[in-house]
């Protein structure tokens, strides 16, 4: 009765400590992936996607290549056990993330800058000298409306 008793708290231990183990990112199957509390089938798709083209070197760079990760999600998949080349999600690797996130978009905001510059300027010099349809004749701009009479003469 002992005996079984023992190898029932066993199984058990094991089977927690089983539910529990580490799934690392690089490693992982789709299926393990999924086991993993808010990673559903689209998720583990672009997490096994992203891990074709090359290996996830840490967390930062795990949520900068895979769409709908973010810091939030990163600490909850790491509570459930997911880890990127056996480390746990930290506040470092949270801080790398987000500047690498901000780096992103200034990089982002500055190309769309100069960009809408380039339009900008080009749209001005457009309508700075306005060209008309070959064989035409330039349209005459309208005359300035004359200033009002006054009325009454005090």
């Amino acid at each position: 009765m002992l005996k079984t008793l023992l190898t029932l708290i066993a199984t058990l231990l094991l089977a927690t400590t089983a539910a529990f183990a580490a799934v690392d990112v690089n490693t992982a199957t789709e299926a393990e992936l999924d086991g993993i509390k808010g990673i559903g089938p689209g998720l583990s798709g672009r997490i096994l996607e992203e891990r074709k083209s090359a290996p996830f070197k840490d967390w930062a760079d795990f949520i900068g290549r895979v769409g709908g990760v973010g810091n939030k999600s990163a600490v909850n998949f790491s509570k459930e056990g997911l880890t990127v080349n056996g480390k746990k999600y930290s506040a470092a690797a949270a801080a790398k993330a987000e500047a690498k996130s901000k780096q992103k978009e200034k990089d982002k905001t500055a190309s769309h800058q100069g960009s809408d510059h380039k339009a900008r300027s080009s749209a001005d010099k457009n309508a700075a000298a306005p060209t008309a349809a070959p064989g035409v004749a330039p349209a005459a701009a309208p005359a300035a409306p004359a200033p009002a009479a006054s009325a009454s003469k005090n």
